[in-house]
């Protein structure tokens, strides 16, 4: 099943795609959030289509698309998680996995405008797997980890690197700033990716392709993060992993290359759709 949601800022609507044609399923009564995630409601969800399918509004394709998800409790990202992407960042592949948040108030839709943050002039692109949590997860195993996984989102993982990097304190500051967290278009359920382990992962700017790497280089495998995370905190439905990024991140160039306004930039997975940002100055 692939699920999203659409319809302006504070009035978002949940959406189902059904051969790539867009369904609006506001009548189905929840929104996409823990309590449908966490219980019963893509059984309930995928009966209500099936019953209601030819009544359903179809969503146009001019329609902004919202967070495929509503706000989750968190985003938990992994950083370094690519051996080229610690490489270009000139720092070791870590033995354990490198654990930071993004504030949820960055979440967006896929394709809403980039906002460069007053004070911010390092802006940067990750293109990144997003983990779903379906079940809460709390001390569980690496094998029945993937019981936990709902599915899965594109997610651009954009930092400002002089807050990130240059500032005293953690790196969240870097990462949480209003726009950076593009999440969608979709997720996609578990049995949508036929292996997870195994996936395309590309972004450009303005044209120009950047990234062009593979799930399957993740150091740390989504069974596994799963199982770590829940060592040290309660996973509840609809959180977010965000994985980690493959290498081309413009911190990683020499010299350095940074988002400016008016760049474009476009992002997607093997399976889980694209996404394309405008970049714009903060006050713009």
């Amino acid at each position: 099943m692939k699920i999203f949601r659409f319809g302006e800022e504070g009035s978002e609507k949940p959406g189902i795609i059904i051969n790539d044609v867009k369904y609006d399923v506001s009548s189905f009564g929840q929104d996409y959030d823990e309590s449908f995630l966490g219980g019963d409601g893509f059984e309930r969800l995928a009966a209500y289509v099936e019953a209601n399918q030819s009544s359903l509004p179809i969503v146009a394709d001019n329609v902004r698309l919202a967070p495929a998800i509503c706000r989750p409790s968190k985003i938990v990202c992994i950083g370094l998680n690519f051996i080229d992407h610690a490489e270009e960042s000139g720092m070791e592949p870590p033995a354990e996995p490198v654990v930071f948040f993004k504030a949820t108030s960055s979440i967006v839709g896929p394709n809403d405008d980039l906002v460069i943050p007053k004070g911010g002039d390092k802006t940067d692109w990750e293109v990144e797997l997003g983990v779903v949590i379906g079940k809460k997860a709390s001390y569980v195993s690496e094998a029945d980890a993937l019981d936990h996984v709902a599915g899965y989102v594109l997610h651009n993982d954009y930092s400002e690197r002089a807050f990130q990097l240059e500032r005293c304190g953690q790196w969240v500051k870097g990462k949480s700033c209003d726009t950076f967290a593009p999440l969608g278009p979709f997720v996609a359920t578990k049995d949508e990716i036929e292996d997870v382990d195994n996936l395309g992962m590309w972004l450009t700017v303005n044209g120009k392709k950047y990234q062009d790497g593979n799930s399957k280089n993740l150091i740390f495998k989504i069974p596994y993060l799963v199982h770590y995370l829940s060592q040290f905190m309660t996973l509840l439905p609809g959180d977010v992993i965000s994985t980690g990024t493959p290498a081309g991140v413009g911190f990683g160039f020499k010299p350095e290359i940074y988002i400016q306004p008016g760049d474009v930039i476009e992002l997607g997975i093997d399976g889980l759709g694209s996404s394309k940002q405008v970049a714009k100055a903060f006050g713009e």
